[in-house]
C-alpha cells in the first residue's frame, strides 16, 4: 500500500467516522409542548422510556399551546404536543401540521383559597362559580398567555355570559406565565386560579389552597400531538418525529402515559384510539 492510498484510506474512515458520529449526535427532536405536560412531571417520566426503545432525544420547548403552535409554525419544532383541539386543527388545515393525533385527557380544576371567598367550595358548575368570583370581585388569576388553559378560562366567561375584556376589574390579574408560575401566585396572592389536575397534582407550593370546583364536563381538557409539516419546512425532522408519534398513540406509549401517578393518583389517562378525541 502506498504511502498516498494509506493516507485516502485513513482520511476516508475519518470522515465516515465523523459523519456517523454527526448522524448518532443528531438523533434527536424537538417538540414543542406545554407547560402542563413539562410541570406535571410527565415528560421527566415517559422520555427515559422512549430514548430506552428508540435512542433518540427529546428536547422539549415548554411554552403556552399558543406559542408552542407558533413554534410549530416557524418550524423550530419537529412535533407540537399541545390542548387546544380548535386551534390544532387550524394549524392541520392551514398546512402547518401533517395530522392531529389525540393522545390522552384530563380534566381542569378551578383551585382557590379554604376561605373560599366566592362561596363556591364543593361546586360542580364551573360557570356558576366564575359568576360568583365576579360578582364578589374575588381575586382570579389568569394566565394570559394564549396557551391551551388560558384558551379554556376565556372560553368558561364566555359560557358564563361574562365578556371578560370588558368586565374585569382589579381581582382579575394576568400574569403571562405558565401554569406553575400562576399556581405561584394564587398561592402567594390567596387567590382563584383555572388548572390542569396535572400540574396541581405535582405543585409543591400550595399555601392555604384547595380544589374549589372539579367534575362538571365543561372541564374536560383533551391533548392532541402533529407532526409539523415537512413540506412547509424540509428542516424538520420528519422520520425522528414520527417516531415519537407513533410511539406515544402505541400500546407501550399509551401504557407509559396511564403508568405516571403521583401518591397513587393518575395524572392522564391515554385515549389514542377515540378518534373523535
Amino acid at each position: 500500500m502506498t504511502i498516498l492510498t494509506r493516507r485516502l484510506l485513513i482520511a476516508a474512515t475519518t470522515a465516515l467516522a465523523f459523519s456517523s458520529h454527526a448522524i448518532a449526535q443528531d438523533k434527536s427532536i424537538v417538540v414543542a409542548s406545554t407547560t402542563s405536560t413539562q410541570d406535571s412531571g410527565l415528560f421527566g417520566y415517559i422520555l427515559p422510556m422512549f430514548k430506552v426503545r428508540t435512542g433518540i432525544d427529546v428536547k422539549v420547548v415548554a411554552q403556552g399551546t399558543g406559542q408552542a403552535l407558533d413554534t410549530g409554525r416557524r418550524g423550530d419544532a419537529d412535533v407540537v404536543f399541545v390542548h387546544a383541539k380548535p386551534a390544532e386543527e387550524k394549524f392541520v388545515s392551514e398546512g402547518f401540521g401533517v395530522r392531529r393525533h389525540p393522545v390522552m385527557y384530563n380534566d381542569f380544576i378551578l383551585i382557590g383559597p379554604k376561605s373560599d371567598p366566592a362561596g363556591i367550595k364543593g361546586s360542580k358548575d364551573i360557570v356558576a362559580a366564575l359568576s360568583a368570583i365576579k360578582a364578589k370581585g374575588a381575586d382570579f388569576i389568569s394566565r394570559g398567555d394564549k396557551s391551551g388553559t388560558h384558551q379554556a378560562e376565556l372560553n368558561l366567561w364566555k359560557i358564563a355570559g361574562i365578556d371578560i375584556a370588558k368586565d374585569k376589574g382589579p381581582w382579575y390579574k394576568e400574569i403571562g406565565q405558565g401554569m406553575g408560575a400562576a399556581l405561584n401566585t394564587a398561592s402567594a396572592s390567596n387567590a382563584y386560579v383555572l388548572a390542569d389536575r396535572g400540574t396541581w397534582l405535582s405543585f409543591k407550593n400550595r399555601g392555604d389552597l384547595g380544589i374549589a370546583v372539579e367534575g362538571d364536563k365543561r372541564l374536560f381538557n383533551q391533548y392532541g400531538v402533529m407532526l409539523v409539516n415537512p413540506e412547509k419546512h424540509p428542516s424538520v425532522k420528519k422520520d425522528l418525529g414520527q417516531q415519537f408519534i407513533d410511539w406515544l398513540i402505541s400500546s407501550e406509549g399509551q401504557k407509559a402515559i396511564a403508568g405516571y401517578k403521583i401518591n397513587g393518583e393518575q395524572l392522564f389517562y391515554p385515549n389514542a384510539s377515540d378518534s373523535g378525541a
